[in-house]
């Protein structure tokens, strides 16, 4: 420890190193999202906000659409956007033996994001189970609860584990 004159605490030894890898992370510029990522921040909002007031999808698809001008994948939101709504009812039927409470009790973001990774897992096969169950998990840091992510990074791995069996393998 070092001591510092006029202070009541120290600073480890390596308070220096400590202080360098701080400045390098605030200097890192954010990551860019992809455009496939800005689609899915998309699906999310336009998720929540059928699951919130039930308008028709058409109405809400084609506000989101108007409403994002930049690079975003909308091919993918049009495709999956309706099918999620449209199987809401599966993917709920799919979602409840891997709750550990109510689907009514659960917050309608996580929810939203539950049906969309359950449905990516489902009927998305080209898209990587990692990168459903990864993307669920840092729309739910940015979206959710505190701790969301874990519980959706959790009900999203078991799923995989019965609808991605070969591409997992083993584990």
């Amino acid at each position: 420890m070092i001591d510092i004159p006029g202070t009541s605490g120290a600073l480890p030894d390596n308070a220096e190193a400590v202080e360098e890898e701080l400045e390098k992370a605030a200097s890192k510029k954010p990551r860019k999202l992809s455009e496939r990522q800005k689609a899915r921040r998309m699906l999310l909002q336009a998720l929540y906000q059928w699951e919130m007031a039930k308008a028709p999808v058409n109405e809400i698809m084609a506000e989101y659409l108007v409403y994002y001008k930049g690079k975003i994948d909308r091919d993918f939101f049009k495709e999956v956007f309706p099918e999620v709504v449209k199987h809401a009812a599966e993917l709920d039927t799919m979602m409840v033996p891997l709750l550990d409470r109510e689907l009514k009790d659960i917050d309608p973001v996580e929810i939203s994001l539950m049906r969309l990774g359950l449905y990516e897992l489902a009927h998305r096969i080209d898209v990587p189970y990692k990168v459903v169950i990864n993307e669920s998990v840092e729309l739910a840091k940015v979206f959710g609860a505190t701790d969301s992510h874990k519980y959706i990074n959790g009900v999203l791995d078991r799923a995989s584990k019965t609808l991605r069996t070969l591409e997992r393998g083993n584990s």
